[in-house]
């Protein structure tokens, strides 16, 4: 067969422009997790929100400009918990995390809330700002817990992407949906926009929501600094910097000493060498 012939696209079918489109978006990195605690363990945490019933509380948000505590955009239950078994789990992937990521900085506390979802449940599209001091670089971290089968449905985490323009960032419109599967960790940077999408619950029962246990993880140092320590090659790290300048209008104009739905912080553990989770070091040929 004789090779085809090339044609020419011409100014007809592509007139000629005289500004070209510069506004890029870019994914927010993430990474995910399945079996994250293993059937035993997950059953036994499910089992214990469950049991928790009365203890729930409606879930706020805090407005960067006023600083007002309010439930606007959000429907949900929370319970303010503390876990010195959980982050040593989070502490013995965070290395691996880290990497996928491309995170650079240090990470020294937690701060956690157990979260219900039921019919109508839903938070609006919003960034970790208010969780931490540092949102360029801070993770946010959600685990998921269920029955089975499920008995609710929607719940989706969209996970924004970032558009650079006009010397600025924002939340894009495309996104990525991430389904809320039992016993599933997803880990992102605090400062993607991001939002859950409104639930269904038939049964109207609480042992039916969607539940999760939802981290957000942060240390001392400043996005700058470890922009700075950055080499050339941490491709993906290069989107931190953008990602906490987009999240800026949501930061809280003044220093929070205490979380809106009453979370306290505990320091994250050194992850333990026989558990820690990494990169395999890659095969060599000769």
């Amino acid at each position: 067969m004789e090779s085809a012939t090339p044609a020419e696209i011409g100014t007809q079918a592509l007139p000629p422009s005289d500004q070209w489109s510069t506004a890029p978006v870019v994914p927010a990195p993430v990474c995910r997790f399945e079996n994250f605690l293993g059937a035993e363990r997950a059953g036994t945490l499910l089992s214990y929100a469950i049991s928790r019933e009365a203890d729930f509380s409606a879930g706020t948000v805090l407005d960067p400009l006023s600083g007002q505590i309010s439930h606007k955009g959000r429907s949900s239950l929370v319970l303010p918990v503390t876990s010195t078994v959980f982050s040593a789990h989070l502490a013995d992937c965070l290395p691996l995390v880290q990497e996928i990521l491309g995170h650079r900085a240090a990470l020294t506390q937690t701060l956690t809330v157990l979260t219900s979802h039921g019919e109508g449940g839903h938070y609006g599209i919003h960034t970790d700002a208010s969780r931490v001091h540092d949102v360029g670089t801070a993770l946010s971290a959600v685990y998921y817990l269920h029955r089975r089968p499920r008995g609710f449905g929607g719940g989706q985490l969209r996970l924004y992407d970032t558009l650079l323009a006009d010397g600025g960032a924002r939340p894009a419109e495309s996104y990525r949906t991430i389904e809320p599967e039992h016993d599933t960790i997803v880990f992102f940077p605090a400062g993607a926009f991001h939002e859950v999408v409104p639930s269904t619950c038939p049964s109207g029962h609480f042992a039916d929501h969607r539940f999760t246990l939802t981290t957000w993880i942060s240390g001392t140092g400043s996005a700058a600094a470890a922009s700075a320590s950055a080499s050339a090659s941490d491709g993906p790290f290069r989107i931190w910097p953008w990602l906490a300048h987009a999240a800026e209008r949501t930061r809280p104009l003044a220093d929070v000493d205490h979380d809106h739905d009453g979370a306290s912080p505990i320091a994250l553990p050194a992850a333990d060498p026989a558990t820690r989770l990494a990169l395999p070091a890659p095969r060599r040929t000769t």
